[in-house]
């Protein structure tokens, strides 16, 4: 689905133009279930679309009861998925919070995660919900060969839903950030896990992105010269390739995956390839994510200069 020309606002909302899910989650906001539960159930066979469907209603739900209310009046697959989905949320929330519930919370989400595991077992989803928990508990699982740092991680419940669908893209990045130093990791080990699943991906996956994604995660402003690192020929020619290769298929994608885009056109306008950018610039339209912008300051403000380096229109003041 090709996205909308540009208007002259941005459109922040993760639904961006799956107006399926931008319909469902005002019905969400509002208390009502039966429409996600019908959302959901047509993705059953699409594991890349109900990974964003159901993530982006977990972020509408997990401040009211809905998907207690959903589990317990009609339960299913979908208020399962639902269920885990919101409870790994408000896990990490209070983990980031250092929130006293926390521990609690992990308890109630993991418990979640089992009752969609086991309730649809062919579905990548809940395991990859499952998989967003892993930073919680530094799970030390020895890496497999190729990775020059060898750093341990949830490397058997990664290998798990990569059985059940091996280029999933929230688990890939799921799994990444387990090798964050926010979250314990390093920089040294970011890179290797990011390099390591980015070159076993298909050439036109957006999986291609992840060593930019760990790029922007490993920013450190108090570097000397740490904006030109885009520009070095790995990370120019890194970006250059996916543009090349995977940007021609996004017209065919049912949503425009505007996270993976804006990584790339963040990685275009820093490495001075401004003509390849504006591209990718116009494949988005009117939406926007705050990542990566936010990384750099003002989301906003960091989003118009890159297009105004690209020489497209920004909002007005």
């Amino acid at each position: 689905m090709a996205a909308g020309l540009f208007e002259g606002q941005y459109v922040w909302h993760p639904a961006a133009d799956d107006r399926v899910l931008a319909s469902v989650c005002v019905d969400v906001r509002a208390g009502r279930y039966l429409s996600s539960r019908d959302a959901l159930a047509e993705t059953r066979g699409d594991f890349a679309l109900r990974a964003h469907r159901s993530l982006v209603l977990a972020s509408e739900a997990a401040d009211s009861d809905l998907v207690e209310r959903w589990l317990t009046e009609e339960p299913g697959p979908e208020a399962a998925l639902m269920w885990a989905r919101v409870a790994v949320l408000r896990a990490l929330r209070a983990a980031d919070a250092r929130d006293p519930r926390t521990e609690a919370l992990e308890r109630i989400a993991l418990a979640a995660c089992e009752r969609a595991t086991t309730g649809d077992p062919g579905d990548p989803t809940p395991w990859v919900t499952k998989l967003a928990m892993a930073r919680l508990h530094r799970l030390r699982d020895q890496a497999p060969r190729g990775l020059l740092t060898a750093p341990p991680g949830p490397w058997r419940l990664f290998a798990h839903v990569l059985s059940l669908d091996p280029w999933h893209r929230e688990a890939h990045h799921r799994f990444l950030a387990c090798f964050f130093p926010r979250y314990g990791g390093s920089v040294t080990g970011a890179w290797d896990v990011a390099a390591f699943l980015g070159q076993r991906a298909p050439v036109d996956s957006p999986l291609r992105l992840l060593p930019l994604v760990a790029l922007v995660e490993c920013y450190d402003p108090t570097q000397l010269l740490a904006d030109r690192v885009w520009e070095q020929p790995q990370w120019c020619s890194t970006a250059l390739e996916i543009h090349q290769s995977w940007l021609p298929v996004v017209a065919g994608y049912p949503f425009t995956p505007v996270l993976d885009l804006a990584y790339l056109a963040h990685a275009l306008v820093m490495a001075r390839c401004e003509a390849q950018a504006r591209l990718v610039f116009t494949a988005m339209g009117p939406y926007a994510s705050r990542m990566p912008w936010s990384v750099f300051g003002d989301p906003a403000e960091q989003l118009s200069r890159a297009r105004r380096a690209c020489g497209l229109p920004v909002p007005a003041a």
